[in-house]
Protein backbone atom coordinates (compact mmCIF):
# COMPACT_ATOMS: atom_id res chain seq x y z
CA UNK A 1 0.00 0.00 0.00
CA UNK A 2 1.34 3.43 -0.99
CA UNK A 3 2.18 5.95 1.71
CA UNK A 4 -0.19 8.93 1.53
CA UNK A 5 1.53 12.14 2.53
CA UNK A 6 -0.07 15.39 3.64
CA UNK A 7 1.48 16.97 0.54
CA UNK A 8 -0.38 14.47 -1.70
CA UNK A 9 -3.67 15.21 0.05
CA UNK A 10 -3.10 18.97 -0.29
CA UNK A 11 -2.28 18.56 -3.99
CA UNK A 12 -5.48 16.61 -4.63
CA UNK A 13 -7.50 19.17 -2.72
CA UNK A 14 -5.93 21.95 -4.82
CA UNK A 15 -6.93 20.17 -8.04
CA UNK A 16 -10.49 19.23 -7.02
CA UNK A 17 -11.61 21.62 -4.29
CA UNK A 18 -12.85 18.66 -2.24
CA UNK A 19 -12.35 18.49 1.56
CA UNK A 20 -9.13 17.10 3.02
CA UNK A 21 -10.67 13.97 4.57
CA UNK A 22 -12.45 12.97 1.35
CA UNK A 23 -9.22 13.57 -0.61
CA UNK A 24 -7.30 11.33 1.77
CA UNK A 25 -9.92 8.55 1.51
CA UNK A 26 -9.81 8.75 -2.30
CA UNK A 27 -6.01 8.54 -2.36
CA UNK A 28 -6.05 5.53 -0.03
CA UNK A 29 -8.65 3.84 -2.23
CA UNK A 30 -6.56 4.66 -5.33
CA UNK A 31 -3.36 3.43 -3.66
CA UNK A 32 -1.76 6.82 -4.12
CA UNK A 33 -2.61 7.25 -7.82
CA UNK A 34 -3.58 10.94 -8.20
CA UNK A 35 -5.54 10.57 -11.47
CA UNK A 36 -7.42 7.54 -10.18
CA UNK A 37 -8.24 9.45 -6.98
CA UNK A 38 -9.68 12.29 -9.06
CA UNK A 39 -11.82 9.76 -10.95
CA UNK A 40 -13.05 8.31 -7.66
CA UNK A 41 -14.03 11.77 -6.41
CA UNK A 42 -15.79 12.54 -9.69
CA UNK A 43 -17.69 9.27 -9.53
CA UNK A 44 -18.84 10.16 -6.04
CA UNK A 45 -19.85 13.60 -7.29
CA UNK A 46 -17.72 15.35 -4.69
CA UNK A 47 -15.55 17.19 -7.22
CA UNK A 48 -18.61 18.53 -9.01
CA UNK A 49 -20.10 19.69 -5.71
CA UNK A 50 -16.85 21.38 -4.70
CA UNK A 51 -16.73 23.27 -8.00
CA UNK A 52 -20.10 24.82 -7.20
CA UNK A 53 -18.90 25.79 -3.72
CA UNK A 54 -17.11 28.86 -5.06
CA UNK A 55 -20.31 30.37 -6.40
CA UNK A 56 -22.20 33.00 -4.41
CA UNK A 57 -25.20 31.67 -2.47
CA UNK A 58 -27.10 34.62 -1.02
CA UNK A 59 -30.70 33.53 -1.59
CA UNK A 60 -32.32 30.65 0.28
CA UNK A 61 -34.61 30.30 3.24
CA UNK A 62 -34.81 30.94 6.97
CA UNK A 63 -36.81 28.38 8.96
CA UNK A 64 -37.92 28.48 12.59
CA UNK A 65 -38.91 25.15 14.15
CA UNK A 66 -40.14 24.46 17.69
CA UNK A 67 -40.50 21.12 19.48
CA UNK A 68 -43.33 22.07 21.85
CA UNK A 69 -43.00 18.96 24.00
CA UNK A 70 -39.28 19.50 24.62
CA UNK A 71 -39.68 23.31 24.65
CA UNK A 72 -36.70 23.61 22.32
CA UNK A 73 -36.51 25.52 19.05
CA UNK A 74 -34.08 26.48 16.32
CA UNK A 75 -33.78 29.18 13.70
CA UNK A 76 -31.65 28.16 10.71
CA UNK A 77 -30.56 29.88 7.50
CA UNK A 78 -29.73 27.72 4.48
CA UNK A 79 -28.59 29.55 1.35
CA UNK A 80 -28.95 28.84 -2.35
CA UNK A 81 -27.85 30.73 -5.45
CA UNK A 82 -31.33 31.55 -6.76
CA UNK A 83 -34.72 32.46 -5.37
CA UNK A 84 -36.24 29.76 -7.59
CA UNK A 85 -34.42 27.01 -5.68
CA UNK A 86 -35.34 28.65 -2.37
CA UNK A 87 -38.97 27.82 -3.15
CA UNK A 88 -38.20 24.19 -4.01
CA UNK A 89 -40.02 21.82 -1.60
CA UNK A 90 -37.01 19.49 -1.35
CA UNK A 91 -34.75 22.40 -0.43
CA UNK A 92 -37.17 23.76 2.20
CA UNK A 93 -37.64 20.27 3.68
CA UNK A 94 -33.86 19.93 3.96
CA UNK A 95 -33.69 23.25 5.83
CA UNK A 96 -36.35 22.01 8.25
CA UNK A 97 -34.45 18.75 8.76
CA UNK A 98 -31.34 20.78 9.63
CA UNK A 99 -33.38 22.75 12.18
CA UNK A 100 -34.65 19.49 13.72
CA UNK A 101 -31.05 18.25 13.87
CA UNK A 102 -30.09 21.36 15.84
CA UNK A 103 -33.00 20.76 18.24
CA UNK A 104 -32.22 17.07 18.75
CA UNK A 105 -28.40 17.11 18.91
CA UNK A 106 -27.53 20.60 20.19
CA UNK A 107 -24.32 21.10 18.15
CA UNK A 108 -21.77 23.55 19.55
CA UNK A 109 -21.14 25.35 16.28
CA UNK A 110 -21.56 25.12 12.51
CA UNK A 111 -18.74 22.60 12.04
CA UNK A 112 -20.29 20.37 14.70
CA UNK A 113 -23.70 20.68 13.02
CA UNK A 114 -22.28 19.62 9.64
CA UNK A 115 -20.80 16.54 11.30
CA UNK A 116 -24.13 15.57 12.94
CA UNK A 117 -26.38 12.88 11.51
CA UNK A 118 -29.18 14.71 9.69
CA UNK A 119 -32.51 14.22 11.46
CA UNK A 120 -34.34 11.27 9.86
CA UNK A 121 -31.31 10.26 7.79
CA UNK A 122 -28.29 7.97 8.02
CA UNK A 123 -26.07 10.65 6.44
CA UNK A 124 -24.37 13.60 8.08
CA UNK A 125 -25.65 17.11 7.40
CA UNK A 126 -22.52 17.70 5.30
CA UNK A 127 -23.09 14.56 3.20
CA UNK A 128 -26.77 15.35 2.73
CA UNK A 129 -25.86 18.90 1.72
CA UNK A 130 -23.46 17.57 -0.94
CA UNK A 131 -26.22 15.30 -2.27
CA UNK A 132 -28.60 18.25 -2.52
CA UNK A 133 -25.97 20.31 -4.39
CA UNK A 134 -25.59 17.52 -6.96
CA UNK A 135 -29.35 17.04 -7.40
CA UNK A 136 -30.34 20.73 -7.42
CA UNK A 137 -27.28 21.91 -9.37
CA UNK A 138 -26.55 25.01 -7.29
CA UNK A 139 -24.18 25.90 -4.50
CA UNK A 140 -26.00 25.46 -1.18
CA UNK A 141 -24.76 26.38 2.28
CA UNK A 142 -25.94 25.93 5.83
CA UNK A 143 -24.95 29.39 7.00
CA UNK A 144 -25.97 29.82 10.65
CA UNK A 145 -28.29 28.69 13.41
CA UNK A 146 -29.48 29.54 16.91
CA UNK A 147 -30.96 27.04 19.36
CA UNK A 148 -33.24 28.22 22.19
CA UNK A 149 -34.98 26.55 25.13
CA UNK A 150 -38.02 27.68 27.13
CA UNK A 151 -41.39 29.19 26.25
CA UNK A 152 -40.84 29.88 22.57
CA UNK A 153 -42.87 31.53 19.81
CA UNK A 154 -41.73 31.75 16.20
CA UNK A 155 -42.71 33.70 13.11
CA UNK A 156 -41.52 33.31 9.52
CA UNK A 157 -42.20 36.09 7.04
CA UNK A 158 -42.24 36.15 3.27
CA UNK A 159 -41.68 32.47 2.43
CA UNK A 160 -38.59 32.32 4.59
CA UNK A 161 -37.15 35.79 3.98
CA UNK A 162 -37.17 36.57 7.70
CA UNK A 163 -37.28 34.13 10.60
CA UNK A 164 -37.85 35.14 14.22
CA UNK A 165 -37.95 33.29 17.52
CA UNK A 166 -38.88 34.88 20.85
CA UNK A 167 -38.26 33.42 24.31
CA UNK A 168 -40.62 34.31 27.15
CA UNK A 169 -40.71 33.82 30.90
CA UNK A 170 -44.14 33.67 32.51
CA UNK A 171 -46.06 32.50 35.55
CA UNK A 172 -48.83 31.44 33.17
CA UNK A 173 -49.32 28.01 31.61
CA UNK A 174 -46.82 27.79 28.69
CA UNK A 175 -49.71 26.75 26.43
CA UNK A 176 -51.94 29.68 27.44
CA UNK A 177 -53.43 31.02 24.20
CA UNK A 178 -53.20 34.64 25.34
CA UNK A 179 -49.54 34.22 26.27
CA UNK A 180 -48.70 32.65 22.90
CA UNK A 181 -50.65 35.36 21.07
CA UNK A 182 -48.60 37.95 22.95
CA UNK A 183 -45.43 36.13 21.93
CA UNK A 184 -46.55 36.11 18.28
CA UNK A 185 -47.17 39.88 18.42
CA UNK A 186 -43.67 40.40 19.80
CA UNK A 187 -42.22 38.17 17.08
CA UNK A 188 -44.05 40.28 14.48
CA UNK A 189 -42.56 43.37 16.12
CA UNK A 190 -39.05 41.91 15.84
CA UNK A 191 -39.59 40.99 12.19
CA UNK A 192 -40.94 44.42 11.26
CA UNK A 193 -38.77 46.72 13.39
CA UNK A 194 -35.50 44.77 13.53
CA UNK A 195 -34.38 45.76 17.06
CA UNK A 196 -30.67 45.38 17.77
CA UNK A 197 -31.05 44.76 21.51
CA UNK A 198 -33.61 43.47 24.01
CA UNK A 199 -33.49 46.44 26.41
CA UNK A 200 -31.22 49.28 27.55
CA UNK A 201 -29.15 47.02 29.79
CA UNK A 202 -28.36 44.84 26.75
CA UNK A 203 -26.67 47.67 24.87
CA UNK A 204 -22.86 47.44 25.32
CA UNK A 205 -21.27 50.44 27.03
CA UNK A 206 -18.92 50.80 24.05
CA UNK A 207 -21.92 51.26 21.74
CA UNK A 208 -23.43 53.95 23.97
CA UNK A 209 -20.08 55.77 24.15
CA UNK A 210 -19.73 55.53 20.39
CA UNK A 211 -23.16 57.07 19.91
CA UNK A 212 -22.30 59.88 22.32
CA UNK A 213 -19.12 60.66 20.37
CA UNK A 214 -21.09 60.86 17.14
CA UNK A 215 -23.65 63.19 18.76
CA UNK A 216 -20.89 65.41 20.20
CA UNK A 217 -19.24 65.63 16.78
CA UNK A 218 -22.56 66.62 15.19
CA UNK A 219 -23.16 69.30 17.83
CA UNK A 220 -19.64 70.74 17.60
CA UNK A 221 -19.94 71.11 13.82
CA UNK A 222 -23.21 73.08 14.15
CA UNK A 223 -22.54 76.86 14.45
CA UNK A 224 -25.85 77.34 16.27
CA UNK A 225 -24.56 75.19 19.14
CA UNK A 226 -21.27 77.06 19.63
CA UNK A 227 -22.42 79.20 22.57
CA UNK A 228 -24.79 76.75 24.22
CA UNK A 229 -24.09 76.03 27.93
CA UNK A 230 -22.55 72.64 28.75
CA UNK A 231 -25.63 71.55 30.70
CA UNK A 232 -27.83 72.22 27.65
CA UNK A 233 -25.54 70.16 25.44
CA UNK A 234 -25.55 67.35 28.03
CA UNK A 235 -29.36 67.38 27.99
CA UNK A 236 -29.32 67.18 24.21
CA UNK A 237 -26.98 64.18 24.30
CA UNK A 238 -29.15 62.51 26.93
CA UNK A 239 -32.24 63.06 24.77
CA UNK A 240 -30.61 61.61 21.66
CA UNK A 241 -29.37 58.56 23.56
CA UNK A 242 -32.90 58.05 24.85
CA UNK A 243 -34.12 58.20 21.25
CA UNK A 244 -31.48 55.62 20.27
CA UNK A 245 -32.85 53.22 22.91
CA UNK A 246 -36.41 53.72 21.67
CA UNK A 247 -35.39 52.93 18.12
CA UNK A 248 -33.08 49.97 18.80
CA UNK A 249 -34.26 48.23 22.00
CA UNK A 250 -37.20 45.85 21.55
CA UNK A 251 -39.10 46.66 24.74
CA UNK A 252 -38.63 50.42 24.23
CA UNK A 253 -39.81 50.48 20.62
CA UNK A 254 -43.22 51.84 19.68
CA UNK A 255 -45.58 48.87 19.45
CA UNK A 256 -46.51 48.36 15.78
CA UNK A 257 -50.12 47.40 16.57
CA UNK A 258 -50.71 50.41 18.86
CA UNK A 259 -48.36 53.32 18.21
CA UNK A 260 -49.52 55.07 21.37
CA UNK A 261 -47.59 52.67 23.63
CA UNK A 262 -44.16 50.97 23.76
CA UNK A 263 -43.77 47.20 23.55
CA UNK A 264 -43.10 47.02 27.31
CA UNK A 265 -46.51 48.58 28.03
CA UNK A 266 -48.25 46.15 25.67
CA UNK A 267 -46.65 43.20 27.50
CA UNK A 268 -47.63 44.70 30.85
CA UNK A 269 -51.26 45.14 29.69
CA UNK A 270 -51.51 41.54 28.43
CA UNK A 271 -49.98 40.15 31.63
CA UNK A 272 -52.48 42.11 33.74
CA UNK A 273 -55.39 40.93 31.58
CA UNK A 274 -54.29 37.28 31.84
CA UNK A 275 -53.57 37.51 35.57
CA UNK A 276 -49.88 36.58 35.46
CA UNK A 277 -46.39 37.79 34.66
CA UNK A 278 -44.81 37.93 31.19
CA UNK A 279 -41.25 38.86 30.32
CA UNK A 280 -39.31 38.74 27.06
CA UNK A 281 -35.87 37.34 27.87
CA UNK A 282 -34.38 36.75 24.42
CA UNK A 283 -35.02 36.86 20.69
CA UNK A 284 -33.30 36.06 17.42
CA UNK A 285 -33.96 37.47 13.96
CA UNK A 286 -32.38 36.13 10.76
CA UNK A 287 -32.93 37.81 7.43
CA UNK A 288 -32.04 35.78 4.39
CA UNK A 289 -28.73 36.79 2.81
CA UNK A 290 -28.09 39.75 5.13
CA UNK A 291 -24.43 40.72 4.99
CA UNK A 292 -23.74 38.53 1.97
CA UNK A 293 -22.61 39.74 -1.43
CA UNK A 294 -25.33 39.07 -3.96
CA UNK A 295 -24.72 38.05 -7.53
CA UNK A 296 -25.42 40.85 -10.00
CA UNK A 297 -26.73 39.35 -13.23
CA UNK A 298 -25.94 41.22 -16.44
CA UNK A 299 -28.41 39.87 -18.99
CA UNK A 300 -26.74 41.53 -22.00
CA UNK A 301 -23.32 40.13 -21.06
CA UNK A 302 -24.81 36.69 -20.51
CA UNK A 303 -26.44 36.67 -23.96
CA UNK A 304 -23.22 37.95 -25.56
CA UNK A 305 -21.16 35.19 -23.92
CA UNK A 306 -23.63 32.57 -25.17
CA UNK A 307 -23.36 33.87 -28.76
CA UNK A 308 -19.56 33.67 -28.59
Amino acid sequence: MATISAKDVAALRERTGVGMMDCKKALVEADGDMDKAITILREKGLAAAAKKAGRIAAEGVVVAVIDKEKKVGAVVEVNSETDFVAKNETFVEFANQVAKTVIEQNPADLDALLACKLSGSDKTVSEALTDKILVIGENLKVRRFVRMEGILVSYVHGEGRIGVMVKLESSLDPNNEGLLACGKDIALQVAASNPLYLDESSVPASVVEGEKEIIKAQISSDPKMANKPAQVIDKMIEGKISKYYKENCLVDQVFIKDTEIPVSKYIENVAKELGGSIKVVDFVRFERGEGLQKKEDNFASEVASMIK
